[in-house]
């Protein structure tokens, strides 16, 4: 019962947003709980056609951000997670607990200090430095996920492998990463929603200058003295549309990836 009440409660924005989003912009306000009827597309429409291309340019960069984030945590997590699993010098067991407690410290208690960095790289309101930052903040998650994952993969794998002339490097490639796609989709399925839906980071780093992304750019749309609640509801409606099209794309992948470590070896 209580479960029911709590998913309730979490579906009660998605359900306003889902129907506002097909209701004339009138409508809205007056009954913002009704069901949208006719429906109408007019929303949408007008959300894709702003002439300031807010939803587009949102887009792209989101995208972009994203993407190139992901493939790299994902790359790099995997290799320094095979390491870590791998070594059992105390030098890296240091290293996993640092970056273990990197997992508790929230983002904006150092975003004042990755500014200031960013500033002095001269990446500062880039996408090069929104990336970096994602990646420099989000990978003790992604290494975290490889090395549990990686554990349960039998070392008799790779001590096969170097019999036959493999090298560290080509057996990693060749004999590793091909076993850690259940893994690979977990980590690019977590991180890309996070990094997708993040609001805080690329508007302090990208700035007006840098450009905007899809959660900037709903905040961008709510005027100081006026707010057209049928684009907003289009462009919140929009926003999301794609990070739910990634997740359900790689849904088989991710519940793999959750459960594969507990029962490999």
């Amino acid at each position: 019962m209580v479960a029911l009440i709590v998913t309730a409660l979490f579906a009660v924005p998605l359900y306003l947003v889902v129907v506002n989003v097909f209701k004339p912009g009138g409508h809205i306000t007056g009954s913002p709980a009704s069901i949208p009827w006719p429906p109408t597309l007019d929303n949408l429409k007008a959300t894709l056609d702003r002439p300031d291309n807010l939803y587009w340019d949102g887009l792209i960069n989101s995208v972009e951000i994203t993407a190139v984030s992901i493939v790299v945590l994902a790359i790099l997590s995997a290799m320094l997670g095979h390491y870590l699993a791998r070594t059992r010098s105390r030098f890296a067991r240091v290293m996993l607990l640092v970056l273990l407690a990197g997992l508790m410290v929230p983002p904006q208690v150092i975003l004042v200090p990755v500014v200031r960095i960013l500033r002095l790289t001269h990446l500062m309101t880039t996408l090069t430095g929104m990336v970096a930052f994602n990646v420099g903040y989000y990978i003790p998650f992604g290494v975290f996920v490889f090395a549990g994952f990686i554990r349960s993969i039998p070392i008799e794998l790779e001590e096969a492998a170097a019999l036959d002339g493999a090298g560290r490097w080509r057996t990693f490639w060749i004999v590793i990463f091909p076993l850690l796609r259940p893994a690979t989709a977990s980590v690019l399925i977590f991180l890309g929603v996070w990094i997708w839906n993040d609001f805080l980071d690329p508007l302090i780093i990208l700035g007006p200058v840098g450009g905007t992304t899809v959660t900037v750019g709903v905040y961008r749309a709510l005027g100081e003295h006026q707010s057209n609640y049928g684009q907003l509801f289009g462009l919140m409606f929009l926003a999301a549309l794609p990070v739910v099209i990634f997740y359900f794309l790689l849904q088989k992948h991710f519940v793999k990836g959750l459960t594969g470590g507990a029962v490999k070896g």
